[in-house]
């Protein structure tokens, strides 16, 4: 099935000019998921009969985990600090979507749609036509388009907003490797997020049936211009990016993303017999590898679910007004396991993390340049930082 998966995708990754390297402070007191989610390499705590972890995984950072109860089956430095890309995008569905009927009509406004990053992926949407909230939400979730997101952050308050509403949202739900400065995941100097981090994000999503919905959908027909000569409103197709939908049996969605900075990312859910099971994987050695190694972990994962003890859990969410446990928040320094090794020095095991470093502007500076500068500022902003990249 990998195989022919990997047929079928087009390679749409050049080398980026530069990669940023992690942010690493020092190492955790406690880690959010437990202990073992901090330590560098894979970790997995097989029983008798347990199948052996997929051979060749290329990914800086994954984890396997089951939606349901929470278990952690097994992780490789889950909590590595990293450019997220559109995978982002599932946490502004998470933090936006529950706010709006999905029959509410919006009429696009010029600057709603202006100052998108260079590079950006599109849905299509036109200023000064209407278009219905589920219509915007098949723009995210289908085509990764950044238009549609700005839409809606501007009907939920505008971007500055958005992004703080967001960086509380990953505050509330633990997820304390993640730190916001754009809604829609294109690459922003200090933006990081983690696999731990998105899978606490997709497991909160997948709780909502519109998300779940959304994020299953392989097709649809999006509205397009108006005829002038009748009158009449057209329509285009368009079509999940997310490669596995439809080709790996039980897949539910999630969210897919791309960025030269970022490289690859996805996070994936899959139901079998019952079980539902996420899979995220981070910045492999190519575009089309990070189908392989989620279906490879998905596949891993369904059939070690029962033959393995749990080696961390994906932490729930805080109850309104509770104190944080374990990490920092994302907006200051957030402790994160040490680098990956090399493909040929990686070890199968380890017991302690280290690292150091630092972190770029958090959601305070962003919300300055906001202020200061209005939408038109936060374009200048992006095109400066990241003319190459590119979000999907």
């Amino acid at each position: 099935m990998c195989a022919a998966v990997t047929a079928a995708l087009p390679v749409l990754l050049t080398a980026p000019a530069a990669v940023a390297a992690p942010h690493e402070p020092p190492p955790p007191a406690a880690v959010v998921g437990g202990d073992r989610l901090g330590r560098p390499g894979a970790q997995v705590d097989p029983l008798a009969g347990a199948p052996a972890l997929p051979a060749d995984l290329t990914g800086q950072s994954w984890i396997v985990s089951d939606a349901t109860t929470g278990d952690v089956l097994a992780a490789y430095n889950p909590h590595l600090r990293l450019p997220p890309a559109s995978t982002l995008k599932i946490l502004f569905a998470d933090t936006v979507l529950p706010k709006f009927d999905r029959n509410t009509v919006h009429k696009v406004a010029d600057e709603e749609i202006t100052g998108l990053g260079a590079g950006s992926s599109l849905v299509g949407i036109k200023e000064n036509l209407e278009y219905r909230v589920e219509d915007l939400w098949r723009g995210v979730f289908l085509s990764s388009g950044n238009d549609a997101v700005h839409v809606l952050a501007h009907m939920n308050g505008g971007v500055p907003q958005t992004v703080a509403e967001m960086q509380a949202r990953a505050d509330a739900l633990q997820a304390r490797d993640t730190k916001v400065i754009s809604p829609d995941g294109y690459d922003m100097d200090g933006q990081l997020s983690s696999a731990y981090d998105l899978s606490l994000f997709a497991r909160s999503g997948l709780r909502n049936p519109d998300f779940r919905a959304y994020c299953a959908t392989r097709d649809a027909q999006f509205p397009g211009a108006v005829d002038k000569n009748t009158g009449q409103r057209g329509s285009f197709g368009i079509a999940n990016t997310d490669r596995l939908l439809g080709k790996y049996p039980g897949l539910i969605g999630v969210k897919n993303g791309t960025t030269t900075n970022a490289g690859s990312t996805f996070v994936g859910a899959a139901e079998r017999g019952g079980r539902t099971l996420l899979v995220t994987v981070m910045h492999p050695a190519s575009y089309q590898k990070v189908y392989d190694e989620t279906a490879a972990l998905l596949d891993w994962g369904f059939a070690a679910a029962d033959k393995v003890r749990p080696v961390g859990k994906l932490v729930d969410e805080l109850p309104p007004g509770a104190a944080p446990t374990g990490q920092a928040g994302g907006a200051d320094g957030v402790p994160a396991p040490p680098p990956h090794p090399s493909p040929s020095t990686r070890p199968a095991a380890a017991t302690a993390p280290a690292g150091g470093g630092g972190d770029g502007p958090g959601v305070g500076g962003w919300l300055a340049v906001a202020a200061a500068g209005g939408a038109a500022g936060y374009g200048v902003l992006v095109l400066r930082r990241r003319r190459a990249a590119r979000t999907d």
